[in-house]
């Protein structure tokens, strides 16, 4: 089969819903966010026969139609993708897939990150995750960790890092750095900036951007997952799978502190997800009540309300600076 290739910068209107069918055809799920398009056109009919879009960093909708299997339309696809991203700065590049497509991926060159029976995490680099934990700060004797958004950061955030800090020797901080809609009052640095104040007096506490290799239930794509109320799970199995396999032995954590959750049921199931998996990597899972009911969300909603005095009562000092700043 022939076939001619159109690039698509922010596709919309009659090519998106076009995309939408083709993806749908092959069990796929259009989520949003496809920065630039390629679309696969039969010579003879026109017709599309291959996608694939750039989300950020990430190669999403990667798919061929049956006709095309062979004939090397997916590594058309992934090279364009590849080479605008090249243009556009980005060299690292990210894919999640199926785990019976990794062998397509290999041979286009990417690499396994971590893999679970719904998922794979894949990188255009054999060296990326070690270069990352490289270059992160290490630690010494007993080694604890946390994982945290911190949107903002809170008295709640303050007491769960002290607590943690006072069982271990060295205790690293992961602070998500995604930039998405879900933290759009506080972009990451503004919160990495805000633990970094509110955490000068614990001083066995070793701050950490989370990079690409932490992964958020808010940027797991759950475009190829057909029951979509698996997606949470998966997103969790995949995250922690990469955890506790690779950064946890690479900085010799043997300890994961998380705060009890009354409030969210995502991450209160991704914490018994968590209790679940970690152990088997040598992770011991600990839990710390939560202290009343302070949480981040609550803070945003207050400050949407122009509650800034509950704000106040709920954030520590640090953190009420930037926000009085802000607003």
């Amino acid at each position: 089969m022939s076939f001619s290739m159109m690039t698509i910068p922010n596709i919309s209107g009659t090519r998106l819903e076009i995309l939408c069918e083709f993806l749908s055809a092959a069990g796929l799920t259009y989520e949003g966010g496809a920065e630039y398009t390629v679309l696969l056109l039969d010579d003879e009919t026109d017709a599309v026969v291959g996608t694939g879009s750039l989300c950020g960093s990430v190669l999403k909708y990667i798919a061929v139609s049956e006709a095309m299997q062979g004939e090397g339309g997916a590594a058309s696809i992934v090279s364009e993708l590849v080479r605008h991203a090249y243009t556009c700065g980005r060299r690292k590049l990210f894919l999640f897939t199926k785990p019976q497509n990794e062998y397509l991926f290999r041979s286009l060159g990417f690499f396994r990150l971590a893999a679970t029976d719904g998922a794979i995490y894949m990188e255009n680099s054999r060296s990326g995750l070690k270069n990352y934990l490289d270059s992160l700060e290490k630690g010494r004797g007993v080694q604890g960790a946390i994982v945290a958004n911190c949107n903002p950061f809170t008295l709640g955030h303050k007491y769960l890092m002290e607590t943690a800090a006072a069982q271990v020797d060295s205790l690293h901080v992961f602070i998500l750095s995604e930039n998405s809609a879900e933290n759009a009052e506080f972009s990451a640095e503004a919160r990495f900036e805000l633990v970094k104040k509110g955490t000068k007096h614990i001083k066995n506490l070793l701050l950490h951007r989370s990079g690409d290799y932490i992964i958020s239930h808010s940027t797991f794509p759950t475009y190829f997952i057909k029951d979509k109320a698996d997606a949470g799970r998966i997103n969790a199995d995949l995250d922690l799978t990469l955890f506790g396999s690779a950064i946890a032995p690479a900085l010799g954590i043997t300890k994961r502190f998380v705060g009890t959750e009354p409030f969210c049921a995502v991450t209160r199931a991704y914490n018994e997800r968590m209790k679940q998996i970690l152990p088997k990597y040598g992770v011991e899972v600990i839990e710390i009540p939560r202290i009343g009911e302070i949480s981040a969300s609550l803070v945003r909603k207050a400050m949407a309300e122009g509650n800034l005095e509950l704000v106040s009562k709920i954030v520590p000092e640090t953190t009420m600076e930037y926000i009085r700043a802000e607003n």
